[in-house]
């Protein structure tokens, strides 16, 4: 009878626990932090891969060779677009922790455990600089889906061209990489239709999985566009909270002093009454 009133006092204290737990975690701020999760890691990983699918379509079917190392050419460009990608993902894994944590010392759970002092304190400080910083990726957020986009186009077109070879049949058009930019104006690398660079090109896996996969590094950056206007008005809404918890402990703090003034003076009233009755 014993152990099973303690496993039940066990099993009830656990379940406290939990919903103690559960009371404690800001929802807002964790959707946030997932989607920003799932949209970095779909741009990145996507974005990689697509940049190598383009390197090796460079290389294989348009004859584009790395240039020294002094030189700047567009192999050079897409090896430094790798390594911000790795910078990106490190940075928003970091950034998306702390935001993680500033929510969580901005619930009412943890309010009651830390009081509210401490928090309207240091936090009207912390939620204003991730407001600052936040809004600036979000900004930056938006440059990159608009930068992603460009390849989805270019390879849009591309890939509609192969799709409407028996269109294309009779007229010559090709494919310049001196109309986009890759390379210097007195290089000519293109490839025409009729020519057997471009069946090939448009029967191999590389340039059907390299335009889909800047499809998904797309569809990722505006995810993480989306978390961070999520993150916006999260980190607006715990700003306002802090600003008038502070307004509360300020309020509470003369109205306590006002109360020791009156009491003082009533307790000062009664000793010169009793010193009078003596």
């Amino acid at each position: 009878m014993e152990e099973n009133m303690e496993e039940g006092q066990n099993s009830k204290g656990c379940f406290e626990c939990c919903v103690k737990c559960l009371g404690v975690l800001p929802y807002a701020s964790l959707f946030a932090t997932i989607l920003l999760y799932a949209g970095v890691a779909l741009f990145c990983g996507c974005g990689h891969e697509a940049l190598s699918g383009t390197v090796t379509i460079l290389q294989n079917y348009f004859e584009v060779v790395r240039a020294p190392m002094e030189t700047l050419d567009v192999l050079t460009m897409i090896d430094i677009l790798k390594y911000v990608i790795y910078g990106v993902a490190a940075a928003f894994f970091v950034y998306g922790i702390l935001l993680m944590v500033e929510g969580f010392f901005t619930t009412g759970a943890i309010r009651d455990l830390y009081g509210d002092f401490k928090i309207t304190a240091c936090g009207r400080c912390v939620s204003a600089w991730f407001i600052m910083l936040t809004y600036i990726f979000f900004l930056a957020w938006l440059g990159v889906t608009a930068f992603t986009s460009l390849p989805v186009f270019m390879y849009f077109n591309i890939w509609t061209i192969c799709q409407n070879t028996t269109v294309v049949e009779g007229a010559n058009l090709c494919l310049d990489l001196r109309q986009f930019g890759m390379v210097a104006i007195g290089e000519e690398r293109k490839v025409c239709t009729g020519s057997e660079k471009f069946f090939k090109m448009c029967e191999s896996n590389e340039l059907d999985m390299t335009f889909h996969l800047f499809v998904c590094a797309l569809a990722g950056a505006g995810a993480a566009v989306i978390a961070m206007v999520h993150y916006l008005m999260v980190l607006s809404a715990n700003w306002a909270y802090v600003k008038d918890a502070c307004r509360m402990q300020k309020y509470e703090d003369i109205k306590s002093k006002e109360e020791q003034e009156l009491h003082d003076i009533h307790s000062t009233r009664s000793k010169e009454r009793l010193n009078a009755y003596t």
